[in-house]
Formats: C-alpha cells, structure tokens, sequence
C-alpha cells in the first residue's frame, strides 16, 4: 500500500511492469469470491467521464492479489451488483 495516499490508496502493477495509484472504493463478497472496486487515483475530479476498475481477489503462494476478470459475464454481474449495492445506500440516504 501506498503510505503517500493514506490508506485507501493501492500501488498496482500490470503485466507490463507499469505501476499505477488506484484509491479503493468498495468491496463485495459475491458467488463465494472477493471483488474489490477502485478509481484511478489521478483522475480528473471534475471529470464526469472515469472507469471503475473493478478485480478480484485471489490467494497465491498465501499471499492476496489482484487479477483482472476476464470472464465478461462475471464482469457484469459484479458490476450491476455493486451499482445494486451503491443505489441502494443512496436511495437510504435520501428517504
């Protein structure tokens, strides 16, 4: 983790050795796995136009890491559920 950012702040390297900040937005335990949902870290806050990076998590040689869902119909159902799960907390927060 990146102690420069607090600690809501990861430092990811992809398979080309390129490293990046991404800040942790949520986690969700779906169909027995772990997804975690981040924003780039050096995005725009003024921009209306930004990706969620959403991946899994997995336990390799005891240690937890990151991969990529390659499988796009897991993708989208993580996706319509953490869109469930934030809605739901705003719709909440409005009533």
């Amino acid at each position: 983790m990146s102690e420069e950012f607090g600690s809501d702040f990861i430092t990811v390297t992809d398979d080309d050795g390129n490293s990046f900040e991404l800040e942790h937005l949520d986690t969700l335990e779906l169909d027995g796995e772990t997804y975690m949902a981040f924003l780039p870290a050096d995005m725009d806050e003024n921009s209306e136009d930004y990706g969620i990076v959403l991946l899994k998590t997995v336990e390799e040689n005891g240690e937890e890491m990151f991969v990529t869902i390659d499988d796009p119909e897991e993708l989208e159902r993580v996706h319509n559920r953490f869109m469930e799960v934030w809605f739901e907390d705003e719709e909440e927060t409005a009533d």
